[in-house]
């Protein structure tokens, strides 16, 4: 699979979750921080992998900054991104599950390495349970306007 990842910082387990997504089997397109030459502030390289899924050039993405939120909220302003923020396993788990989230939001202040590995493993050990709200997100989604039918 191909994983686009940012962040804002080589702070926390930044460079370890690329190795571990290596590790994985996976191929790394490094955005921010984690990228040779590019603008590291979270907006800017959460935008950047969110695009990357966007774009078909990921198939996910892990967007990092120092609380997780602000690259969140980057990642979700990219139509057909649907990022969680993830601090523990259950959440990741649910989020792939119920949310069929593509984007994986990260605190590099709160993520130790142990919990780094068990997220990673709920977040790809979990397949979306098609429903009336992945419709419902599509259909907010295709509107693009943010209003109300």
């Amino acid at each position: 699979m191909r994983i686009s990842v940012s962040a804002d910082s080589l702070d926390g387990v930044a460079s370890t979750l690329v190795r571990a997504l290596t590790e994985r089997g996976h191929d790394v397109i490094a955005h921010g921080a984690l990228g040779d030459g590019e603008r590291d502030d979270w907006a800017w390289a959460s935008e950047a992998a969110a695009r990357d899924i966007a774009s078909g050039k990921a198939d996910q993405a892990v967007v990092c900054c120092w609380t997780g939120t602000g690259a969140s909220i980057a990642a979700n302003k990219v139509r057909g991104v649907r990022a969680a923020l993830c601090t523990d396993a259950y959440t990741a788990s649910g989020a792939r599950r119920w949310n069929d989230a593509n984007a994986l939001a990260l605190s590099l202040r709160l993520t130790s390495e142990v919990v780094l590995h068990e997220i990673l493993d709920a977040w790809f050990g979990g397949e979306p349970e098609h429903d009336a709200n992945l419709d419902h997100l599509a259909e907010i989604d295709d509107r693009g306007d943010g209003a109300a039918s």
